[in-house]
């Protein structure tokens, strides 16, 4: 199968956005803070924990977890204290985790139906695994002057997003239990073409593609004027994220369980008959 994504650029990329990633990381602190929302809505204990693609090991785990972190750059891996690996890729045994976090790194994985069956794997039974990453609808603004800047045909400069409901469909797949995707919004007012630019690269949210297109100054110079000419009444233009988030739980017999099919004992059109 053809690769979506360059390995290779993407470790690169990483490392080189390590150094100064503190002034790009709105986006995962975003991530960051919903998923520790959520892990502090489940009234229970995890005792080992992964955070898959840890950039710089913020995550904010409960008191008294053991966490291992892994990070596909070998920067960030150094900077949590973690090991470097692909999130396909994971160097860990079978049930070694009862909670796996992942905040802004999967819509990058080049395998992402077997990064999240091996997060699955990695889970003990009833094992929790939370995750959010930039689905569909991100970067509305900047896919438009590009496609303005560079005609009828422009090149692959942005890769191709998931949308919520594929992104549930996957966490089926990949065998989790009471699977739940949904999405959020998130808007950032820009003062200049640069900084967005900016933003992108610095965050690791920039050009990972297998095949990628050199970008002439011309079309840069046409790029800003597009940014331009969307300016509001303050003198800036919005782009637009959406963050996915993801929970599933591995397999247990504890859990909910769905009915039997043909188990109830009333009908429907009973229920929704008129009462005279």
């Amino acid at each position: 199968m053809q690769p979506i994504f360059s390995r290779t650029r993407r470790r690169r990329q990483r490392d080189r956005i390590a150094p100064g990633f503190g002034d790009h990381d709105f986006l995962r602190a975003a991530m960051v803070d919903g998923l520790a929302e959520r892990l502090a809505s489940v009234k229970r204990s995890f005792a080992d924990a992964l955070d898959l693609g840890c950039f710089d090991g913020s995550f904010p785990f409960p008191p008294g977890t053991r966490a291992a972190r892994v990070d596909a750059g070998h920067r960030f891996a150094n900077m949590a204290g973690g090991v470097q690996a692909d999130e396909d890729a994971l160097p860990f045994a079978d049930a070694s985790f009862d909670l796996v976090v992942s905040a802004g790194v999967l819509d990058t994985v080049d395998d992402l139906p077997g990064a999240l069956a091996l997060a699955r794997r990695a889970l003990r039974p009833d094992g929790l695994f939370l995750a959010a990453f930039l689905g569909a609808g991100s970067l509305a603004t900047l896919r438009a002057i590009l496609r303005e800047a560079e005609g009828e045909r422009p090149a692959a400069r942005l890769h191709p997003q998931i949308e919520v409901r594929a992104a549930g469909d996957l966490l089926v797949r990949a065998g989790f239990a009471l699977p739940v995707a949904d999405g959020e919004p998130l808007s950032v007012r820009y003062a200049s073409f640069a900084r967005l630019l900016s933003d992108v690269r610095g965050s690791g949210s920039g050009n990972l593609l297998a095949e990628v297109a050199p970008l002439s100054r011309e079309t840069l110079a046409r790029l800003a004027a597009a940014f331009e000419a969307r300016r509001d009444a303050d003198g800036r233009v919005t782009e637009r994220f959406e963050i996915v988030t993801l929970t599933g739980w591995a397999p247990d017999a504890s859990q909910p369980q769905p009915a039997r099919r043909g188990s109830a004992t009333a009908s429907l059109a009973a229920a929704l008959r008129v009462p005279e």
